[in-house]
């Protein structure tokens, strides 16, 4: 058992990332998902260590930067409730839109 589970849609997150730096270096890429994944497993026993982002969302999300990349997860799920991973670069409209869309 992780302690964690991703909203189908983050596991396509981390798959498009995967995907987006391959080509360049495969190895990075191993090493990026590596790095996200460290990260949500860091979270299981201390889930309120996010920060939130009223200015994306209104509900009670918590947030985590690896990179460049943005985890958006449901600290109060259990097993820990990973809803987006994202390019923390993009539009904070466009990311509100996506938190929006995923129930």
């Amino acid at each position: 058992m992780t302690g964690y589970d991703f909203h189908p849609q983050a596991r396509d997150d981390l798959d498009e990332i995967w995907e987006f730096i391959r080509p360049e270096n495969p190895a990075a890429a191993d090493r990026v998902i590596a790095e996200i994944l460290a990260a949500i497993r860091a979270l299981v026993p201390f889930p309120n260590r996010g920060h939130r982002r009223v200015d994306l969302t209104s509900r009670p999300l918590r947030f985590i930067r690896v990179r460049d990349y943005l985890i958006a997860y449901v600290p109060d799920e259990k097993p820990l409730w990973v809803l987006a991973v994202l390019h923390g670069r993009r539009s904070p409209h466009i990311l509100s839109a996506i938190l929006k869309s995923r129930q």
